[in-house]
């Protein structure tokens, strides 16, 4: 292989190489776009980690005392997500 073609290989793989990049380049911004909102909840609940752990500590404590309320509260939330998930259905968008 000449100086010539090595050169020219060269040039030709330096621009596939450019054009991957600003490939890429595009594809990012659209993925940054598409997943900001998971973006923003995730920096939310990390924020709020403090006191998630906290009020686990709470919740512990307070089973601990009265295992009963425990099984009520899962009912009664599993209600309440049943309800939502049926008026969510039920409202037309």
């Amino acid at each position: 292989m000449s100086r010539r073609e090595r050169e020219a290989r060269k040039q030709e793989l330096l621009t596939t190489i450019q054009t991957q990049r600003m490939d890429l380049i595009s594809c990012q911004q659209q993925w940054l776009v598409a997943t900001s909102r998971y973006d923003q909840l995730w920096s939310a609940a990390y924020a709020a980690r403090r006191y998630f752990a906290m009020g686990g500590g709470v919740l512990a404590l307070w089973v601990a005392r009265k295992p009963k309320t425990l099984g009520r509260l899962v009912k009664r939330g599993f209600g309440l997500w049943s309800s939502w998930r049926m008026i969510k259905k039920m409202i037309p968008r």
